[in-house]
């Protein structure tokens, strides 16, 4: 059974419904929906308060920011930044952004060319996804692994029992229990850590 394929919400930053209505054009409803629009860098940020999304398309220039500070801003999260910049600008823009996987293509732009962008910036979102999960996993498991530390060197100290033993005994009350580990740790952390 083949699994749905995720849908990306897309929102668009930028004034003048031409722009709008040829990217709502371009990109596939099946892959990205929905469209969200903002007029402005400020409306941006509060829309992104309330309704996250996976990437952000800036039409540059936006009425109260040239575009440029908000990408660099938004690109310190997982969604993905595509900033469409005036040909003549390309290189000046994308000097002060690449380093910081903002995606910048120059305008006018080819409606193929414009979704090979969006596709790539999908591509490089999901994958970015990916790899904050597994660094959230990771730091959980090391999280799990202080706190059973810490619960093993109480015993030690106030029941002189060898690591060994300590650690045994976390395992065998997390099985007695159907506690987690982590559970029976922070239950010996309370009763002797004051």
């Amino acid at each position: 059974m083949a699994t749905a394929k995720k849908k990306y919400r897309v929102l668009l930053a930028g004034s003048g419904d031409k722009i709008f209505d040829y990217i709502s054009e371009i990109l596939p409803r099946s892959g990205y929906e929905p469209i969200l629009r903002a007029g402005d860098a400020g409306e941006v940020r509060r829309m992104l308060l309330d309704s996250p999304v996976d990437i952000v398309i800036i039409n540059t220039p936006l009425s109260d920011d040239f575009g440029v500070e908000l990408a660099l801003d938004l690109a310190e999260s997982s969604m993905g930044v595509l900033l469409l910049v005036k040909n003549e600008l390309y290189d000046q823009v994308c000097y002060k952004t690449e380093d910081s996987g903002v995606l910048t293509l120059g305008k006018p732009m080819t409606r193929q060319g414009f979704y090979s962008a969006v596709k790539l910036l999908t591509a490089m979102t999901a994958r970015l996804s990916k790899m904050e999960k597994a660094n959230r996993t990771l730091q959980e498991k090391m999280a799990d692994i202080r706190v059973v530390n810490r619960a093993k060197w109480l015993l030690i100290e106030h029941h002189h029992m060898k690591e060994q033993d300590a650690h045994y005994f976390i395992e065998k009350q997390a099985m007695d229990t159907r506690l987690s580990r982590r559970e029976v740790a922070e239950n010996i952390i309370r009763t002797y850590d004051l």
